[in-house]
């Protein structure tokens, strides 16, 4: 499994690589000015300084290269310390040690910093409710199924049905109605600048926590559910069931050990692939419950033409998906021996 983990590893590089250069590409021929928040007053040479020192006027493998080099190395490049003169472009020049960072355009600080200060906030919110709604639905999945058309199984296959049919923005305003609005019990904002020191602000922090998680976690607990449920179906008629309860087996032995193993096979995909969604964060819920996750992030980049933002995001993103799909390759392994990978 190590050799093929390391190929593996080997054949995402080129993938990731070419993955980020059509994400560049499509989003450096749209229309776009890192000067156009500059004030009027700025004569029009000086923007074209502006433009030359951030790399422009550069072809475009280079400035490709330059997008890139901030997931690598800095390269010491002091071109806009001296193009840009005046406190107006300190906004340009960023960076330690006379490195040069891709910066975005809006808020003239480096990309990286922006996404690293928002994914705490992504993984509280948006990661607490994947755990919660994968501790829900898989028992839920396995009930269901052992149970099949039972009262619990219609009660868990209605409730799926809801949660995976209503969108987030209705159920997040609904329970801002019912939980704010009318009983008062939770704040219907999340406030970013909580810092958890006691355990009055540890259960305020958890307070504005409650509602968004469980907004999510319904959704996703509502189709992991279903995977769940059906795959537990397939192996439950499946011939080494019917031996193991043969051999003498306790019932919970052949469910929990035996059938549950073998129906997580499908369902890792689905949970693995939804992973990246963490750090993609749930766009609408954030914008509910003012979420500033990654989510908000990109939606900011994406209102406000912020091209390097949205490309650093997307290819994030992107290099997410290839990571977890390796895991859950990994993981199909030690849930079932007979998969071989040398």
């Amino acid at each position: 499994m190590g050799s093929y983990a390391i190929r593996r590893l080997l054949f995402a590089i080129p993938t990731l690589l070419v993955i980020s250069f059509i994400i560049f590409g499509l989003l450096d021929l749209a229309p776009g000015d890192p000067t156009g928040q500059l004030p009027l007053t700025i004569p029009p040479e000086v923007r074209e300084q502006i433009r030359e020192a951030m790399g422009f006027n550069e072809p475009f493998i280079v400035r490709y290269w330059l997008w890139l080099n901030q997931f690598l190395v800095n390269e010491p490049l002091n071109l806009i310390e001296t193009a840009c003169k005046g406190a107006w472009c300190d906004g340009f020049v960023t960076g330690s040690e006379d490195r040069l960072r891709v910066t975005s355009w809006s808020t003239r600080s480096p990309v990286v910093d922006l996404i690293i200060e928002r994914t705490p906030q992504t993984l509280w919110v948006v990661g607490m409710s994947y755990v919660v709604g994968i501790l829900i639905a898989i028992p839920i999945g396995v009930i269901s199924a052992y149970r099949q058309y039972s009262w619990f199984d219609q009660i868990g296959t209605f409730i799926s049905m809801i949660g995976f049919s209503v969108p987030t923005f209705f159920t997040g305003v609904l329970m801002i109605v019912i939980f704010s609005v009318w009983l008062g019990w939770f704040p219907s904002v999340y406030d970013t600048t909580l810092v958890v020191n006691s355990w009055e602000t540890f259960w305020l922090q958890v307070k504005q926590m409650i509602m968004p998680v469980m907004v999510l976690a319904l959704f996703n607990a509502s189709q992991i559910s279903r995977f769940m449920r059906a795959s537990m179906l397939d192996n439950l008629n499946q011939d080494y069931v019917r031996t193991a309860r043969a051999k003498g087996l306790g019932e919970k032995v052949v469910v929990l050990v035996h059938v549950l193993r073998n129906s997580l096979i499908p369902v890792i995909t689905v949970i693995a692939l939804g992973v990246p969604q963490i750090f993609g964060g749930a766009i609408i819920t954030e914008q509910i419950f003012r979420v500033n996750g990654l989510g908000a992030l990109l939606i900011n980049g994406i209102q406000g033409a912020d091209y390097p933002l949205v490309q650093t995001l997307t290819f994030l993103f992107a290099v997410l998906i290839v990571v977890f799909n390796l895991i859950a390759d990994l993981l199909y392994g030690i849930l079932d021996p007979r998969i071989r990978y040398d």
